[in-house]
């Protein structure tokens, strides 16, 4: 490994050097950027959603923000196809895990939007890890409080269900329902890639299709290709402002088995990185990475995969920031 030569001249936060203080070493941060108390200041606010409340099987996504900050130790400052320097782009740091209650739901969800709401007031754009896919309902409540919001959407799972277990409406497999019928989502800028598995039900699905959500099942996305579906996401997506939620358990189990819900089937790590890639230009205005399951992982390679994932988005936000700037 060659370590970096160039002097840094950003007065912007920045990460430790790797070739300076080991990755083992040191508080774990994201990226091993400065820990801070506040977003005042910050353009992109990197923050921990440690809950999983809404889990409906396979809980242990509570601790994933604490291992992919973990993994996220091997990130470096540049991204090596698109020469991304994101930490000399825009102001970035670890601005903590959300205080969130494991056992009321209720308050739970309150405490992550009015987290999230804190960030947004301070003028960053919030990137989180979750935690699973209910902590993305009430970050939009704070991300979306003005006006409904797009959405680019990378799962196994649609996640909109009405309810389980005899009426409960906020699980994991129904946040975008409740954000729909919120008026957080305009579901005609709203695209799911990656949907597959068995289901519950003949028209589970019909739901989603009848409010204009586009599904592009895993399917149709091997049918075609990575420039032409995320070019398909961006079109939908237009140029409003737009979310970006990626769920771990898109990617196969093979490369990413700590999750919840596993879906043989998925997208190699190399087609995610890839369609993050693509979302150069969208008008991003926060983004999360949900339900990597630590006590599920293999050698951390879901919590890396994580991680890597969120410096991908990192990247094209920080990219983002720069050019409104």
């Amino acid at each position: 490994m060659t370590a970096r030569t160039a002097p840094v001249t950003s007065s912007f936060h920045q990460p430790i050097d790797a070739a300076e203080v080991p990755r083992f070493a040191g508080h774990a941060t994201f990226m091993r950027l400065p820990a801070v108390t506040s977003a005042k200041g910050l353009d992109i606010a990197l923050i921990g959603i440690p809950w999983d409340g809404g889990t409906t099987n396979r809980a242990g996504a509570r601790h994933g923000p604490r291992e992919i900050r973990n993994q996220s130790s091997l990130m470096r400052r540049v991204h090596h196809v698109s020469k991304i320097e994101p930490f000399n782009l825009a102001n970035i740091a670890d601005a903590g895990d959300l205080a969130v209650n494991p056992i009321d739901l209720m308050m739970a969800l309150q405490q992550i939007e009015d987290g999230v709401a804190a960030v947004v007031a301070a003028g960053a754009l919030p990137l989180s890890a979750g935690g699973d896919h209910l902590t993305t309902l009430p970050v939009l409540r704070a991300v979306a409080k003005s006006r409904p919001v797009g959405l680019i959407h990378f799962d196994a799972h649609s996640d909109t269900n009405d309810s389980y277990f005899g009426g409960q409406r906020f699980t994991h497999g129904t946040p975008f329902r409740r954000a729909i019928e919120e008026g957080l989502l305009d579901p005609k800028r709203m695209v799911q890639i990656g949907i597959r598995g068995s289901n519950y039900e003949l028209d589970e699905h019909q739901w989603a299709k009848d409010q204009g959500i586009r599904i592009i099942y895993m399917e149709e996305f091997c049918a075609r290709s990575v420039d032409d579906v995320m070019a398909e996401a961006r079109a939908i997506a237009g140029t409003g402002p737009t979310y970006v939620s990626f769920d771990i358990d898109c990617i196969d189990p093979s490369m990413a088995p700590g999750t919840g819900t596993p879906e043989i089937g998925g997208f190699l790590t190399r087609e995610a990185q890839a369609m993050v890639r693509r979302l150069d230009g969208v008008n991003i205005v926060g983004a999360d990475v949900v339900e990597v399951a630590p006590p599920f992982d293999v050698g951390g390679m879901t919590a890396l995969a994580g991680a890597t994932m969120l410096f991908e988005l990192l990247c094209v936000m920080a990219k983002g920031v720069a050019e409104r700037r």
